[in-house]
């Protein structure tokens, strides 16, 4: 396309081949934790064991986004979208026919290099594709809804497949979609990259990052059952901090950093970012123990589970097209504050469920979360989008998929460990102030099971109101964001 702020005709194509590629890769994530069950049966391994496929997932994933944003924005994002999604596809076959724990680990493994080349150039394609301020942050908007999309849909979908077709199925199902999509991407998306002469790969500082980014998940993931003060994880605190300070050695001197650290003397980005790190781990540190809730406490099956997601997902693609509507009628740091509130109120909200709640008092809180974030999600997106050269999107968009990731990841783990800590406080505190007036075994039996139900239901409410007030610290803070609004409303001016 030449240079100016022509429209592609064919845009709304373009979104809808990214989204496919962007839902399919966080489809895989959701609908194999479903097949776990049967894949320890099948492979006769331990659940401790089987914990390996999520972690190897979570590790390759985490070093690999960074580097496919910088290879988008120099040798192209199409070449390099196209790459993963061919990667994906062979990962998806391998795994479907692999034949014990190691090698679908090492299938897995491909897997997740691959799905890790969707976020950063999806981001920067979109952004070439959409030239105009308001339609770009509407597309955003709606691409940032698949993700939520796929983790409502994952559940409905890996269940049926599951218990019809085998485990396999959920891998094998990946290859004819895949296909299609990678045909789509063919035809419909243009190739875009920085202009400018790459002066050589930053090999060296990949590998330090991957180092850093691989010690700090592996703690994160493992630290529970560790011990956060154990010799394991003092060893990956260490690395994570000598590789750290290496990697910004590395990048301050390279001509061509993978991580251009120039980011983050702008405050709008690290803002952005800092606001995006505290929803995240907020969100999904706390709705990850949505399902446990509902099938410890309220007998539910993991079908059932599922189906309380369903208005997260209906709530996201409702408001993500309100939200980039208001691109150019309200100020950005306005809209993300707004939606920032509402999704903690919707967290908040949680904390007043118990045993006696039904389905409906999961999914009202459910739709008010996923509803706020979802109108402020094309804000945050475009607010990148808008900051940063146009042919650095790739790295900067990079940088925010690496930031939600490893706020997961911290989230998880944050409230694994509190979950946990404050149900053994609320054990001695409840028993201290409790009273047993008749002493037989049956009654004593039923009074320790009560203390423990009431204990845990307790730190439940803990986890959701924390939750509840880091998101409302990130909201405030947004009200600081900075983007001016031509940078918002201009056309990109971009080279094909």
């Amino acid at each position: 396309m030449p240079e100016g702020t022509t429209q592609n005709p064919y845009r709304w194509m373009i979104l809808l081949t990214v989204i496919m590629g962007t839902f399919l890769g966080r489809l895989d994530q959701t609908i194999v934790n479903l097949a776990l069950p049967k894949i320890i049966n099948d492979f006769s391994i331990t659940v401790s064991a089987a914990g390996w496929i999520a972690t190897a997932y979570i590790l390759a994933n985490a070093v690999f986004v960074p580097i496919w944003g910088k290879l988008g924005d120099t040798i192209g994002r199409k070449r390099v979208y196209l790459t993963g999604f061919a990667m994906f596809i062979v990962g998806s076959a391998l795994a479907g026919l692999s034949w014990n724990l190691g090698s679908m680990i090492v299938f897995r493994v491909i897997q997740a290099i691959a799905g890790s080349a969707d976020y950063p150039t999806a981001m920067a394609i979109i952004a070439f594709t959409f030239r105009e301020g308001k339609e770009r942050a509407q597309a955003l908007g709606i691409w940032s809804s698949s993700f939520a999309a796929a983790a409502v849909f994952g559940p409905l979908v890996g269940g049926p497949l599951i218990d019809s077709f085998g485990w396999r199925s959920v891998f094998l199902i990946n290859i004819p979609v895949g296909v299609i999509g990678m045909i789509l991407a063919i035809i419909y998306i243009e190739e875009s990259k920085n202009e400018k002469k790459p002066k050589g790969f930053d090999w060296w500082g990949a590998s330090v990052l991957g180092i850093a980014l691989s010690s700090l998940v592996f703690v994160l993931d493992q630290g529970t059952d560790w011990g956060w003060l154990s010799l394991n994880s003092i060893l990956c605190y260490i690395t994570v901090v000598v590789a750290t300070t290496i990697f910004v050695y590395i990048e301050q001197r390279h001509p061509e950093p993978i991580v251009d650290l120039k980011f983050f003397k702008n405050w709008t980005f690290i803002n952005t970012l800092g606001n995006n790190f505290l929803v995240f781990m907020g969100l999904m540190g706390s709705i990850f123990l949505i399902p446990v809730f509902a099938q410890t406490f309220l007998a539910y099956d993991a079908t059932e589970s599922g189906y309380l997601f369903m208005p997260m997902a209906f709530a996201m693609m409702f408001a993500a097209p309100i939200g980039g509507a208001l691109t150019g009628r309200v100020q950005p740091r306005y809209v993300i504050f707004a939606s920032t509130i509402v999704a903690a109120f919707g967290l908040y909200l949680f904390s007043f469920i118990d045993v006696r709640s039904t389905a409906i008092d999961i999914m009202i809180p459910m739709f008010v979360m996923a509803f706020g974030l979802g109108f402020g999600m094309a804000q945050r997106t475009n607010a990148i989008a808008a900051i940063v050269p146009q042919e650095e999107i790739g790295v900067a968009s990079s940088i925010l998929a690496l930031g939600r990731n490893i706020a997961g990841a911290f989230g998880i783990a944050l409230f694994g460990t509190l979950l946990q800590s404050t149900t053994n406080n609320n054990v001695l505190k409840i028993a201290q102030n409790s009273l047993l007036n008749v002493h037989t075994k049956a009654a004593t039996q039923q009074f320790i099971t009560l203390i423990e139900l009431k204990a845990q239901i307790d730190a439940y409410a803990v986890i959701f109101i924390t939750a509840a007030s880091l998101l409302a610290v990130g909201a405030f803070a947004a009200l600081f964001l900075r983007v001016p609004e031509k940078k918002l409303d201009e056309p990109i001016m971009v080279e094909a």
